[in-house]
């Protein structure tokens, strides 16, 4: 099992547009600020050490797989 690999919102760009999602600065902020509700549109946490919002990149890239299986899925034919 590999140990997880945790990213921060640049490299989680960086993540996304080697997947062809290309996203700026504020879109990919915008996702990992919570709304009105406290939820976070993804995984994002706030490093205890450092400060910093950080998601787990395994963890960022299955979430657009399974978007993407969801999507096959209800595809209506």
């Amino acid at each position: 099992m590999k140990p997880p690999c945790y990213i921060g919102l640049s490299q989680a760009r960086e993540v996304l547009a080697e997947m062809g999602i290309e996203l700026n600065e504020r879109q990919i902020k915008r996702a990992a600020d919570p709304d009105p509700n406290g939820k976070r549109k993804l995984p994002f946490f706030v490093d205890p050490i450092d400060g910093r919002l950080k998601i787990e990149k395994g963890a960022l890239v299955r979430i657009y797989r399974e978007a993407q299986i969801d999507a096959e899925n209800n595809l209506r034919v």
